[in-house]
């Protein structure tokens, strides 16, 4: 979970009487996200969201050509028919 940038925190003590509650934290966090403009009339995003992660061994791992469930065929199990 993030914390709050100051700048957000003090615009929503000052606009509601009751400062934690989940209204406020709202109010605080869309200022924070640059959503909407604080008292002082400045739209800025202070919330840059969680750092992005480092793969490892280059891009997305995927397979081409295969569908969703899709068997090797030297893994699938051969079936056999009854002798009559």
């Amino acid at each position: 979970m993030t914390k709050l940038c100051a700048r957000g925190k003090k615009a929503a003590q000052a606009k509601f009487d009751v400062y934690p509650s989940a209204y406020a934290n709202a109010y605080a966090s869309r200022i924070c996200a640059g959503k909407i403009k604080d008292p002082s009339g400045k739209k800025r995003k202070d919330f840059r969201g969680p750092k992005p992660t480092k793969k490892k061994n280059g891009g997305p791992v995927f397979v081409q050509g295969r569908g969703c469930g899709a068997i090797m065929s030297s893994k699938r199990k051969k079936t056999r028919m009854p002798r009559v």
